[in-house]
């Protein structure tokens, strides 16, 4: 059986933690910042984690990442 591909757009937005969680990068913070404030901005930066509802939809994407 060949390999599986993996879905290279997923790839490079998510990451899985050492636990099995995914990380993404909240989206946000690229233009029109002087309309949010600094507290908005902050939270932006950092990483978020994909509710559980949703990891199933993305192991399909990234098969050897689980």
């Amino acid at each position: 059986m060949p390999k599986m591909k993996t879905r290279k757009s997923a790839a490079k937005r998510y990451k899985v933690t050492g636990s099995g969680k995914v990380r993404f990068k909240k989206a946000g913070l690229r233009h029109i910042l002087t309309k949010k404030n600094t507290k908005r901005k902050r939270d932006l930066r950092h990483t978020g984690i994909l509710d559980a509802s949703e990891v199933k939809a993305v192991k399909v994407l990234l098969p050897y990442e689980f």
